[in-house]
Order: structure tokens, then C-alpha cells, then sequence
């Protein structure tokens, strides 16, 4: 037994190391990995020139007009300083009764109250109306095409800025306007009949207005003119004769 024991003392000890063998779907990963990995890439598949880049002949190369680059050769019209602007900063003056305030309010402000909308009367009736004249007619239609320029301006500026207020307001006064405009046409289009019937009569030559009648009539206006001049004037007699 001692024998045995000295000859397996005499026995070197390896160190046996058992490598495990990796899955087999990691191959094509340790198959790359065992080379040197190269990142680059080339943009072109022909071969990269060596030596001195060449010189480009294009003379415009570099020049931008949006990135304002400029020339890169001078010209004539270098040297000569490029005007600048000038700087406003002053607010401009405006004219008091400029035209364009016509489509603002009276205090001249981008959108109009609901209240100030709201505070409007009733639209002219076609029998209020055929008392006017000519000329009161004229001046009431421009009114209304003024006022209604003005709440179409205050209608587009409260749809762009989202106000969410005085649609309803508006629209109310807006009505109220159209419905003047059109009893002026009414007005308007009765008296354009009436001026063509009364043209057909006299052109029809069944009425002729005598002489007769028309001295009459001229002398009872004339009359009635004078009347009231004559009594003015016996006025201050009869208080001279009484003092």
C-alpha cells in the first residue's frame, strides 16, 4: 500500500477545464465577431482617388440667394455699400377722418359689445319712408351699406380670433339694416310706377292742362302768398293809431 501511495504522489495533477460548446443560433454571431469589424462605407462603389483633390471649375459653386452667401469673385458693384433699410420707429400718424374708420365702431375698437350691438331700434317702414325725399333716401341707403361694412368687419375679425360672443347680436342689427335697405327699394320702386303711369297719360294725349287752369291756380298761389305780407303791414298802423 505504501508503494501505491508513492506513486500516485509522484503523479503530476492536470487541471482538466471543460469548455461547453455554445447554442448553435449564436454561430453567425461568433462567426462575425471573430474579425475585426469595419464601420466604414463609401458613398461611391469605384475605389477612393488618391492624392490632391481636383479643383472644380464651376464658378457659382457655393453662391445661394436664399443663404445670401453672396459672389465669391468681386465684381463692380462691390465695392459700393448696399442701402439699409429704415428703421420706423415711431408710430405713424394717422388721419382723424380717414376713410377706413368707417368700418370701426364710434370708440374705434376691433370688436363691438354685445350691449352695443343690442342697442339699435326698429327698421323704417315703406309708409315712413314715401314722405322722404329724393336726397333723405339716398343718405339713408349709404348709412345702412356703411353700418353693415362695419358688422361684416366685426363678424370676419370674431371668426379669426375664436371670441365665441356677439354672433347672435350681430346678426340681429344686421337684419335690422336689410330690412331697411329693402323698404327703401319698396319706396323707391312704387315711385318709379307712379312716374311711369303719370309719363303714359301725358303721352297719351287724353289730359292737357288748359291755360285757364293753370292762371287760376297761379293767381289763388298768388293770392295766398300775399296775404299774410299785407297783414304784416297794417300791423304797425293800427298800433301806431292806437299809441
Amino acid at each position: 500500500m505504501s508503494k501505491l501511495r508513492r506513486v500516485r504522489t509522484s503523479i503530476p495533477s492536470y487541471s482538466i477545464q471543460i469548455k461547453e460548446t455554445p447554442p448553435i443560433f449564436l454561430a453567425p454571431i461568433l462567426a462575425c465577431s471573430s474579425g475585426p469589424i469595419n464601420h466604414q462605407s463609401h458613398f461611391s462603389t469605384f475605389p477612393p482617388q488618391c492624392g490632391q483633390a481636383r479643383r472644380d471649375g464651376n464658378r457659382n459653386r457655393g453662391v445661394s440667394g436664399l443663404r445670401r452667401t453672396g459672389l465669391r469673385n468681386p465684381v463692380g458693384m462691390s465695392k459700393v455699400p448696399l442701402p439699409e433699410p429704415v428703421r420706423i420707429r415711431e408710430t405713424p400718424k394717422v388721419d382723424e377722418n380717414h376713410g377706413l374708420w368707417g368700418f370701426f365702431n364710434k370708440d374705434r375698437t376691433a370688436l363691438s359689445t354685445p350691449e352695443e350691438d343690442n342697442a339699435h331700434g326698429r327698421p323704417w317702414a315703406v309708409e315712413e319712408l314715401r314722405r322722404k325725399s329724393w336726397e333723405d333716401l339716398h343718405s339713408l341707403w349709404w348709412v345702412c351699406v356703411k353700418e353693415r361694412n362695419r358688422l361684416a368687419t366685426e363678424m370676419h375679425e370674431r371668426t379669426r380670433l375664436k371670441a365665441g360672443y356677439g354672433d347672435y347680436e350681430a346678426k340681429a342689427r344686421d337684419y335690422a339694416v336689410r330690412t331697411t335697405q329693402r323698404a327703401i327699394k319698396h319706396a323707391l320702386t312704387e315711385r318709379w310706377y307712379s312716374w311711369e303711369d303719370a309719363r303714359k297719360v301725358y303721352g297719351s294725349q287724353t289730359w292737357r292742362p288748359t291755360e285757364s287752369s293753370d292762371l287760376e291756380e297761379d293767381s289763388i298761389l298768388f293770392e295766398d302768398d300775399k296775404q299774410p305780407k299785407v297783414e304784416e303791414q297794417q300791423q304797425p298802423e293800427a298800433t301806431s293809431k292806437g299809441a
